[in-house]
């Protein structure tokens, strides 16, 4: 039988880390068994479903790389075949109409809590005749005994008396179906063999199991994964920061990165924190994913992210750093070659962001010298050295790294002085102190102009400051 997962998401948002994970989980599970991964659209909340939640899902999958197999497909174009089976339950008599006031459920309910009883419809429409042409609803006519037994992929076996469920609509008073319904006839339909979703749907489970045989369907096999929770223990929200996918690409998170991280949130190989994709897909295991839930890291998340930076081809990281730097209004195209940058600053950055602000000074003046960095390097004695340097760079006849450190090297032999005395003020002068690489390296690409102009300003700032 071939494998076939699905991710199921609600347009009601943006694609959250939560269903990143989920859709990642899936996802593995298909590669690595050779199956097929479906992408199904849960649209049938037409007052909160729109068109932009659609996009911005369909977005954050592109970017993260997970290509779905088939699909999209959307519920609210399939509620033909969702009626077909609410009549079918209805002609089985495992369905019937309802046509109980929001009043009287409101005190049913009221009742039951009073009572310490597990609040749940009562079944009192089930022997009544209701008026179809009268406003109504339909309920599943659930078990009334026995229990709902299965073998979550995650969790193990689970068990739940009939009992302890009661007879959930499965088409609203205004005609559309219910999530339990329509996830049942398209899990059946797309004939998916395991549904990987967070644990948040557990209670759904024996109810959608109900639904599958009182319909003649094949049930699947399911894992139910552990949620997500921010550093304090809640549940991860928007107060923890990021949790869309898209705002982790606006922040400066490469994909893979992003993808590393998910995966190692409720599973685990060993020691490992690093994995290629291909690494993933050989290794993922649902037999491993922890049931306890899993806490979200972000000093961890950022501590992949530079892995990849420092790891990636410096050809792709300038080519999505790019974007960055026009936020900052920096045309790459005016300056350094931005591959060489790369190379020369991405060690010191664990976001593109961050890539982008720290390499800023090469393609454009700084309006202020860090104050912290000029406080050290701005001191009366500097003045001269960064007085001679700038006299003999301006007499250089190649303006290269080799001839840039000679005369630094010189400078510090005239004036009898240690290295740092000239090379810290000249550092600070020309870059406003912002991490950096070697010196001589450094000047070479901001280029002459600049560095003449800027120990200039420097110059400028220290007696100003005498």
């Amino acid at each position: 039988m071939t494998v076939r997962t699905r991710f199921a998401p609600s347009p009601t948002g943006y694609l959250h880390v939560g269903g990143a994970r989920t859709a990642l989980f899936s996802w593995l599970y298909a590669r690595k068994h050779g199956g097929r991964f479906v992408l199904r659209i849960e649209d049938t909340d037409l007052e909160r479903s729109t068109q932009e939640s659609v996009n911005a899902i369909l977005e954050g999958m592109t970017w993260l790389g997970l290509e779905y197999d088939e699909g999209p497909f959307y519920q609210t174009h399939r509620f033909e075949r969702y009626n077909q089976a609410i009549d079918a339950l209805l002609e089985k008599g495992l369905a019937y109409r309802c046509d109980c006031s929001r009043e009287r459920l409101e005190e049913l309910r009221e009742r039951q809590m009073s009572a310490k009883v597990k609040p749940r419809y009562d079944g009192f429409c089930r022997h009544r005749e209701i008026d179809p042409k009268q406003p109504h609803v339909i309920r599943f006519r659930n078990p009334d005994t026995g229990a709902v037994v299965f073998d979550d992929l995650v969790r193990g076996r689970i068990s739940v008396a009939n009992a302890e469920l009661d007879d959930l609509i499965i088409r609203r008073s205004d005609g559309a179906p219910t999530y339990n319904l329509t996830v049942v006839v398209d899990d059946a339909d797309m004939n998916i063999t395991q549904v990987i979703r967070g644990d948040d749907h557990i209670n759904n489970t024996p109810r959608q199991i109900n639904l599958l045989n009182a319909l003649g369907l094949k049930v699947p096999e399911y894992a139910h994964l552990p949620m997500i929770l921010g550093d304090d223990g809640a549940r991860l929200s928007k107060r923890h920061g990021a949790v869309s996918v898209m705002q982790y690409m606006e922040e400066g998170f490469l994909p893979e990165a992003l993808l590393n991280y998910l995966v190692r949130l409720g599973w685990s190989h060993g020691d490992q924190e690093i994995f290629s994709l291909d690494e993933m897909v050989e290794l993922f295991e649902l037999s491993e994913v922890n049931k306890a839930p899993s806490a979200f890291n972000t000093d961890k998340l950022l501590w992949i992210n530079q892995h990849y930076i420092k790891a990636d081809d410096p050809k792709r990281i300038a080519r999505l750093l790019s974007p960055h730097m026009g936020k900052l209004g920096i045309d790459p195209a005016q300056g350094p070659d931005l591959v060489k940058v790369v190379e020369a600053q991405r060690e010191r950055a664990s976001t593109l962001v961050e890539l982008a602000q720290i390499s800023a000074f090469y393609y454009r003046d700084f309006e202020t010298f860090d104050e912290k960095a000029a406080k050290k390097a701005f001191k009366a004695a500097a003045l001269e050295p960064l007085q001679l340097v700038r006299s003999r760079l301006a007499e250089l006849e190649c303006w290269n790294r080799e001839d840039i450190h000679g005369v630094i090297d010189t400078t510090v032999k005239t004036l009898e002085v240690g290295f740092g005395k000239v090379a810290m003020p000249v550092r600070v002068a020309v870059t406003g102190g912002s991490p950096s690489p070697d010196l001589d390296l450094t000047m070479e690409m901001i280029g002459r102009e600049a560095c003449l102009r800027r120990i200039d300003k420097a110059i400028d700032y220290i007696q100003k400051q005498s």
